[in-house]
């Protein structure tokens, strides 16, 4: 359990230095939140753009650092080797990983806590289904999680840097996360539906969005992506 905690304390630290996890992980979603909250120009489909915005944005933060930060920063540290030394080390494999998921929710705790605050001083309303939303988000922690550690066990550091940004970018714009999937093509959304982003925004949306349902679709797609891409990246993860 020491070994443990300590190797949580180092991957906390180390993650409050790195100005570029910060901004991916918190500072991207809450611009969001707040220029489209107080900028009138996205078509949410409710009565304040904030009460679309801020469970999407939930979504958003928790895919910015289940898959982007753990993806980019344990690519890194396979390319370095420091994987293979930790890997021989006391700590060990096992404790490594929890220490790893231990941290990610940890960063999505505090980032939810932000949002949630700043949501609210912009109006938010959310409803009541809180349970259905938090069951949500560690099903998408499992999944961008996996993702995240597919891509860094088997891709060099600069590769899963590009993936892991690149994917980000096209989930963040087709996921329902800041624009209606409603709003988009019909082929964009229907491809959107069965990627990760979309199942999540949509049971974390219809969660807090008074009056909005969640279908079985989103859940059937979201806990599938939640159990196979950890499974993938067990099977295919390379410490070395």
């Amino acid at each position: 359990m020491s070994a443990f905690l300590s190797q949580l304390r180092t991957e906390l630290a180390l993650t409050s230095r790195q100005g570029e996890q910060l901004l991916v992980s918190l500072g991207i979603p809450l611009l969001v939140l707040v220029f489209f909250s107080t900028v009138d120009v996205l078509p949410t489909g409710t009565d304040e753009p904030v009460d679309f915005l801020a469970p999407g944005v939930l979504a958003l933060a928790v895919m910015s650092t289940a898959m982007v930060s753990l993806g980019i920063g344990t690519g890194f540290e396979r390319a370095y080797g420091v994987l293979k030394r930790l890997g021989a080390s006391p700590l060990g494999r096992p404790r490594w990983v929890a220490a790893k998921i231990a941290t990610v929710l940890v960063i999505e705790v505090v980032q939810w806590v932000v949002l949630i605050a700043v949501a609210l001083l912009l109006g938010w309303s959310p409803s009541t289904g809180w349970p259905a939303a938090v069951l949500g988000g560690l099903l998408g922690t499992a999944a961008f999680g996996g993702l995240g550690l597919l891509m860094a066990g088997t891709l060099p550091g600069l590769a899963t840097l590009a993936s892991a940004n690149a994917l980000y970018l096209v989930l963040l714009l087709t996921g329902g996360m800041v624009v209606p999937l409603e709003e988009l093509p019909g082929p964009v959304a229907a491809v959107a539906r069965v990627l990760p982003a979309a199942p999540l925004a949509e049971v974390i949306t219809g969660s807090l969005i008074e009056g909005r349902t969640v279908g079985g679709g989103a859940w059937v797609a979201l806990t599938a992506w939640g159990l196979l891409a950890p499974a993938a990246a067990a099977a295919l993860f390379r410490w070395e």
